[in-house]
């Protein structure tokens, strides 16, 4: 979310408030207890994309120190009410699959002690309890290894450093039998089938629409980058999919990859992406699509010869040409805002959902709890509801009036588009011929689905990823609950679809 911006203070780390709530652990956290061993601090907020980047780099810094008395302590300074919820917390926990303790900074008094202005912020406190260094933005696993080893050197030195580190368990990342966390679905030409994300299983999936049987199983468990057939295949944490013909396109997120699955071949290959974290390109500019480095695409969309990808990581559109076998930047800036006008000067923030209308492209983009549109013709980009990085809210009615909170995934049908309210655990539906919004199904409100009726599903959504239209029915990646769900639009009956 910001800008790399060293900042070496020496000064006397701050004690965590009283009464500080610490998940993942039993251990009693506080940096007393701590003294002798070297901490750093992450902190971190579940919907910033730059902070889950930076999950796989703390990851393998504690397999590099676990015999040393090095710790690593996840502060969790919300920015968004959902976040501030235990539970919620708790399952992006799960999610990401963190293994060591995270504070509940619900209302940023340990963000506020340390003087921290973004996310992330990565601080490093010596053994005596000195602040060594405080940086926000990413960091990479060298950089952050050689800064610990300096503190570990430097202090080694004095004989300040503890021979022991602390035993502080944590917890394991759960895992689930049918799905785990899925992300994002797609419809086959006839409806009859699905292809969804499976994105903590890394694997996609193809089902059958009526009874959710699955069909096949494309990917292993273990996260990987590998092409070949079905079983040889490899993802990381997979998001985006679009089924187009016989093939379907993934944006493989944890891989910083486009995907291709062939499934007449039975084969998977990869288009775009070298498996590492890309930076900015340069506008107008074509790029060989297998040497291009992408930044966590989280969304696909088809447009003639081109398939459009959501850049969450760089806040912008891309655009790959199926006929070139190049990749370039469609629309935005890259700066994190929301900013309409032409396509180079305008601003997304970490968008996370695509879906094609005729010549409009509209985009769930999460940051800025808003829905844009792209006419690819006029190439300008609109607001149809959402008002900034820090307004959201829940609320329908007339588009000034609509809040939204982080939607990730949307779909359209005539003038009406279904959007995936992803932190207010909601769908709701926005006329953009009436400019009216509605709520279809509500997290805290009355809903369309008949709760109460035998044959209506009454568990609530929990923080849905996606939304698609299949003919009269509205389908549903209920992420966090690790459903498919299905509501009737002609009786409002919302059932859940066993997949597996």
């Amino acid at each position: 979310m910001s800008e790399g911006i060293m900042d070496l203070i020496m000064h006397d780390a701050p004690e965590f408030p009283e009464g500080t709530e610490w998940i993942n652990t039993r251990f009693k956290v506080s940096l007393k207890n701590l003294r002798g061993n070297v901490v750093v601090l992450d902190f971190w907020t579940y919907c910033c994309i730059n902070c889950i980047h930076l999950v796989p780099v703390f990851s393998e810094i504690e397999k590099k120190y676990s015999r040393m008395p090095v710790i690593i302590l996840g502060i969790h300074s919300p920015k968004f009410d959902n976040e501030k919820k235990p539970a919620n917390v708790i399952e992006a926990v799960s999610r990401y699959g963190i293994e060591h303790p995270v504070a509940l900074d619900r209302d940023m008094r340990i963000w506020r002690a340390f003087g921290v202005s973004a996310w992330p912020t990565v601080v490093i406190i010596g053994p005596t309890g000195r602040v060594e260094f405080k940086a926000a933005g990413e960091i990479s696993v060298a950089q952050l290894e050689l800064l610990i080893q300096d503190v570990i050197d430097k202090y080694r030195r004095n004989g300040l450093i503890s021979r022991f580190r602390p035993r502080i368990k944590t917890s394991k990342p759960r895992n689930f039998s049918a799905l785990s966390y899925p992300g994002k679905m797609s419809f086959s030409d006839d409806g009859s089938m699905f292809a969804l994300s499976d994105s903590n299983h890394n694997r996609i999936i193809i089902a059958d629409s009526e009874k959710g049987t699955i069909l096949n199983s494309i990917g292993g468990m273990k996260p990987g980058l590998s092409d070949g057939n079905f079983r040889e295949s490899s993802f990381s944490r997979p998001q985006g999919v679009l089924w187009h013909s016989n093939k379907v396109y993934v944006a493989d997120t944890g891989n910083h990859a486009l995907r291709e699955i062939d499934l007449d071949q039975k084969k998977v290959r990869t288009l775009a992406g070298t498996g590492s974290e890309g930076f900015l390109i340069d506008y107008g500019i074509e790029y060989d699509a297998d040497g291009t480095a992408l930044n966590s695409p989280w969304d696909v969309a088809a447009y003639r010869d081109y398939i459009f990808i959501a850049m969450a990581g760089l806040h912008q559109i891309w655009r790959y040409s199926m006929k070139n076998k190049t990749i370039s930047v469609f629309a935005g800036s890259g700066r994190e805002d929301i900013t309409d006008g032409d396509l180079e000067g305008a601003d997304f923030a970490q968008p996370s959902g695509l879906w094609l209308s005729g010549n409009k492209l509209h985009v769930a983009d999460s940051e800025t709890s808003s829905i844009r549109s792209i006419s690819i013709k006029d190439r300008h980009v609109s607001t149809i509801a959402g008002e900034g990085l820090f307004r959201f809210g829940d609320a329908a009615g007339r588009l000034s009036e609509t809040k939204l909170q982080h939607p990730i995934g949307l779909c359209s049908s005539g003038t009406t588009i279904y959007v995936a309210d992803t932190y207010n655990s909601a769908i709701k539906s926005i006329d953009v011929k009436t400019g009216i919004s509605s709520y279809v199904i509500s997290g805290n409100k009355k809903s369309m689905c008949r709760f109460g009726d035998p044959e209506c599903d009454t568990l609530g959504l929990f923080e849905p990823n996606d939304v698609k239209v299949n003919g009269s029915n509205l389908y549903i990646v209920d992420t966090n609950n690790h459903l498919v769900r299905r509501l009737s639009l002609k009786d409002r009956l919302l059932k859940t679809l066993d997949v597996g």
